[in-house]
């Protein structure tokens, strides 16, 4: 018997003890005694069915709940403000059911780019990119907290990991401002930061992950984002089919790319007009560009240049390519 049990029972058979006492003191009027009589008889079934033969079975089943292996607080299990990825080597559940019923779409923008192995940088792309403008509004995707929020030059830029109430946690990459803070609480649909082009990106637009304790599972096998919705309430992660996309169509997302870009052509139009002309931080490149005259013209060196945008001295530029200048 634990420590609990026996302060519990101690103190109700102190008070089972005065309850007699008092009961003893307490005498029924002669005048009332039939009345007294009449009422225990017709109350008699009832005693019956309530009377507690054990007392400590009773109080067991009443105390029960100190034997439930409470629910593990998602706040503290591996919380760690300074990693991405603070679960180490956790054991990851085969299946699991997540409940993605309460959602909002990080951004309304189309898929630029796909989540997986990606040839030109020899490496696994662990999310998918949105076509966002600088300054555009970025939210939450779900009800969580804050983990983390930083700046990583080399990859993510300005950065927010949000550990959500459903187990996920959610990555925003490339911001060009945080709006929250570490540790916040925040709803779905809540803002979070603005859109950017900060670390290694080549363009304004949001990288988006999602994660199941530290595997990156694929968005787009949660989210539908041509018709910026999920693709059920409950989204089961599995160790086998986490990578893969669910319904996703190339063809959809060029159609809602086109929708999109029609329904904010204004917006694109000013964001490529300020780009062309350069904002001090960003250039679009021209027919007749080069790194040297781009490096001239705006007052740094050609290896800044590279070591921003990931590229080699002897890389071939895109017109219409957006670069990093600071």
């Amino acid at each position: 018997m634990t420590l609990n049990r026996k302060i519990i029972l101690s103190l109700l058979a102190s008070l089972g003890g005065c309850i007699a006492v008092h009961a003893q003191e307490f005498k029924v009027p002669a005048s009332h005694a039939a009345i007294h009589q009449d009422l225990i008889a017709s109350q008699a079934n009832i005693g019956k069915q309530i009377k507690v033969e054990d007392t400590e079975q009773f109080l067991e089943g009443l105390l029960n709940e100190e034997d439930i292996e409470p629910e593990i607080d998602i706040y503290t299990e591996g919380w760690n403000s300074k990693r991405v990825n603070p679960y180490g080597d956790a054991v990851v559940p085969d299946t699991k059911d997540i409940d993605v019923s309460v959602f909002a779409m990080p951004h309304p923008g189309y898929v630029t780019s796909n989540y997986g192995y990606r040839r030109r940088f020899r490496r696994e792309h662990k999310g998918i990119d949105i076509k966002a403008i600088t300054g555009d509004t970025i939210r939450s995707a779900f009800n969580g907290k804050i983990r983390l929020t930083s700046y990583d030059r080399r990859g993510y830029g300005n950065y927010i990991i949000i550990r959500h109430e459903n187990g996920l946690e959610t990555v925003y990459g490339h911001l060009s401002k945080i709006l929250i803070s570490e540790d916040q609480y925040v709803k779905a649909g809540d803002p979070i930061g603005l859109a950017g082009n900060t670390g290694r990106s080549f363009g304004s637009h949001l990288h988006f992950e999602t994660r199941y304790m530290g595997v990156p599972i694929n968005p787009a096998a949660i989210f539908d984002f041509s018709n910026q919705t999920t693709h059920t309430d409950i989204y089961t992660f599995d160790k086998r089919t986490y990578k893969k996309a669910r319904n996703y169509s190339d063809a959809a997302n060029r159609q809602y790319m086109a929708k999109y870009r029609e329904e904010h052509k204004e917006q694109f139009a000013a964001a490529s007009k300020k780009a062309s002309k350069g904002n001090g931080t960003t250039y679009r490149i021209r027919r007749g560009d080069s790194l040297g005259k781009i490096a001239a013209r705006n007052g740094v060196s050609v290896k800044q240049l590279c070591r921003l945008n990931g590229l080699k001295t002897t890389s071939k530029l895109q017109i219409g390519q957006v670069i990093r200048l600071r």
